[in-house]
């Protein structure tokens, strides 16, 4: 089976009802959803039949990606697949937190719930936009962001391609400038300025709400966002300061890899996280539960 990585996703892939196939045929999926809808009533209506734009709100798309993500988790445990070790892009930092045991469900939840509420909330203070910047080398798009006040390089994904906060006055002239350069810049599914500055309220209130929260020993290895290294003891200044900074994501991977790694299991309603995985070492083993019955076939 190889050495296996689970990889939680982000904002960006939610779709009208994820996570309902899940519920319909697995019973250990279903009590994930009955737990988080306990906590949150509504959270299994948005998720399966929710429209684009509900699940595109901040407070939404967070806690509906956490239960669908830890959802199929159960799934593959309950399938006898284990991770050795863990990673989540942003949002899928905190699911992946919840898997590595330093959470149990319902903490992760009520994080998540608050996670999304605050930087919705900080979203909501400027008009900004995110965008990911293809077929540039990462120095280019840095030099990019450099002539533009209010725009910074937020997640460094894989080779050739970087995603970018910033205000959304600037956008038009900043993807022109992308363009003038060979690149595109491809506006995210997202609302908010998010691993930026913009985030710096939300980060520190954020901080103070883990505080209060029961924070575990990891059962097994977490990669952090903001440093592309292993979880230190401090789970709380990690996740919360990785609201407001750059993803680190290409330096996990590679890290993970290092480490012996060979398969990596996306876990999220798409394949963007795949994606990014086969462009920066195309050698590994890469599925997504969006195709859970493909995954199960292979690797069970």
């Amino acid at each position: 089976m190889g050495r296996i990585a689970f990889v939680f996703s982000g904002q960006g892939d939610q779709y009208p009802g994820m996570g309902k196939d899940l519920y319909e045929q697995y019973d250990a999926a279903k009590n994930v959803f009955q737990i988080c809808e306990e906590i949150r009533p509504g959270t299994m209506a948005q998720c399966f039949q929710g429209t684009e734009e509900e699940l595109k709100e901040t407070k939404n798309t967070q806690p509906c990606l956490f239960a669908m993500e830890l959802a199929a988790e159960a799934v593959l445990l309950e399938k006898g697949i284990r991770p050795e070790m863990a990673a989540g892009f942003s949002l899928g930092e905190v699911s992946a937190a919840t898997a590595a045991g330093i959470f149990d469900c319902q903490t992760g939840f009520r994080l998540v719930i608050r996670r999304g509420e605050l930087m919705q909330q900080a979203a909501e203070q400027h008009e900004t936009f995110m965008a990911a910047v293809v077929k540039l080398p990462t120095d280019t798009v840095k030099e990019i962001c450099s002539q533009f006040e209010g725009i910074y390089p937020v997640n460094y994904n894989c080779p050739g391609q970087v995603t970018v906060s910033g205000l959304s006055e600037r956008q038009q002239e900043f993807s022109q400038c992308v363009k003038d350069a060979g690149g595109r810049a491809i506006v995210l599914k997202v609302k908010g300025a998010f691993h930026s500055p913009f985030m710096q309220e939300a980060s520190a209130a954020f901080a103070e709400e883990l505080k209060k929260a029961e924070i575990k020993k990891g059962e097994i290895t977490l990669y952090s966002n903001m440093t592309a290294k292993p979880y230190t003891e401090d789970v709380a200044g990690l996740l919360s300061k990785q609201i407001c900074s750059p993803v680190e994501w290409e330096m996990i991977i590679r890290s993970m890899i290092a480490e012996g790694i060979d398969t990596f299991i996306e876990i999220g309603p798409g394949k963007t996280l795949s994606n990014m995985i086969k462009k920066i070492d195309d050698s590994v083993k890469v599925y997504a539960v969006a195709e859970m019955e493909t995954l199960l076939a292979d690797l069970t």
